[in-house]
């Protein structure tokens, strides 16, 4: 009986312990993380097909998140040399989200889209077939110490930024 009173407290401490570790370990799961080029190069494809054709990536400049729930957002600019004017203009990067989000105050639903920034400060998203999905309006950074043709960083108000060069648009979940 003297064991088993003994071994119910040691039982008991371990627990105590645990519980008591729980929050850091749940603390250190909760960030999100934005990744660099290095990051992406086994998550995103070498090629990707939109309106009709495939294209080579430029997995050297690519980005993303990932979010403390393992959930993605990846980007990469896309060699779109082949494709008409138009649709190059509007097209320059290949944009996965594996979760709903909040671009220029609207939702973009998960999925895989193209985007760009074009002309009359605008960021437009399109679906794989180069349907227009939503536009808003982009902002330049000139305090932006060293542009890179793209990037996702973290947002100061919160959230993340992806730039091409020195324009950006803010998302969030």
């Amino acid at each position: 009986m003297r064991w088993q009173t003994i071994l119910k407290m040691l039982g008991a401490g371990s627990l105590a312990v645990a519980v008591m570790a729980a929050p850091a370990a749940i603390q250190a799961q909760a960030s999100d993380t934005v990744l660099k080029p290095a990051d992406t190069q086994k998550l995103l494809p070498a090629g990707v097909f939109y309106r009709g054709q495939s294209a080579p990536t430029q997995l050297r400049n690519s980005g993303g998140v990932k979010f403390a729930d393992g959930y993605f957002v990846l980007t990469t600019l896309v060699d779109t040399s082949g494709y008409s004017t138009g649709v190059a203009a509007k097209y320059q990067a290949y944009f996965v989200t594996e979760v709903v989000l909040k671009i220029g105050g609207q939702n973009l639903p998960a999925g895989v889209y193209g985007v760009g920034f074009i002309a009359d400060n605008k960021f437009v998203v399109t679906d794989v077939g180069g349907h227009d999905v939503l536009s808003v309006t982009s902002a330049s950074d000139e305090a932006l110490k060293r542009p890179l043709p793209l990037q996702v960083v973290a947002d100061p108000a919160g959230g993340f930024r992806l730039y091409a060069g020195r324009t950006y648009v803010s998302f969030n979940r």
